[in-house]
């Protein structure tokens, strides 16, 4: 599912972008990350061109975790006039995408900022949707939603957990 998910979400990228001359994907470490790095290889394949491919650690942006010892991550890329394809694993309540976005504009004006989602499973808190969805998957507050990779776990799978607190 996650592979055939992804090929569609490339098209999409490529025909909502007319094209990927001016894009970069910056993936949100750690699972968007290997998702973006599956896209880029989906677009060379697709289209013949090396796309350039991030992973980016938002924890210095975050508004709801301690950032004790968390220094601003030294970033060698521009943004500049691009367009930058923010790319993660499951969009909730946005965010690690507002997060995402504040880092990014910390490193310069980008022409445009973008979300692909794997999965968006609603409750959002911010103003935030995503330009590209691999699926809707509705879900309650009590469930949560766990994408494992290849890369990192093991596997591919997209799980919807029932959630135990406490």
């Amino acid at each position: 599912m996650i592979t055939r998910t992804l090929v569609r979400v490339t098209h999409e990228i490529i025909e909502k972008n007319k094209g990927v001359e001016h894009i970069i994907l910056v993936g949100i470490k750690t699972r968007g990350e290997n998702l973006a790095k599956r896209i880029a290889e989906n677009i060379k394949r697709f289209e013949g061109i090396d796309v350039q491919t991030y992973g980016f650690d938002i924890r210095y942006w975050r508004d709801d975790i301690d950032k004790t010892g968390i220094e601003k991550p030294i970033m060698d890329w521009d943004v500049n006039q691009k367009t930058v394809v923010l790319v993660d694993d499951v969009l909730y309540k946005g965010r690690t995408v507002r997060a995402a976005m504040d880092g990014v504009m910390s490193y310069g004006r980008p022409q445009s900022i973008q979300l692909a989602v794997l999965v968006d499973r609603g409750h959002r808190e911010l103003p935030i949707r995503a330009d590209v969805v691999g699926k809707n998957v509705p879900t309650s507050h009590e469930e949560s939603v766990k994408v494992t990779l290849k890369e990192v776990d093991g596997t591919d799978a997209v799980l919807i957990l029932e959630r135990i607190d406490g």
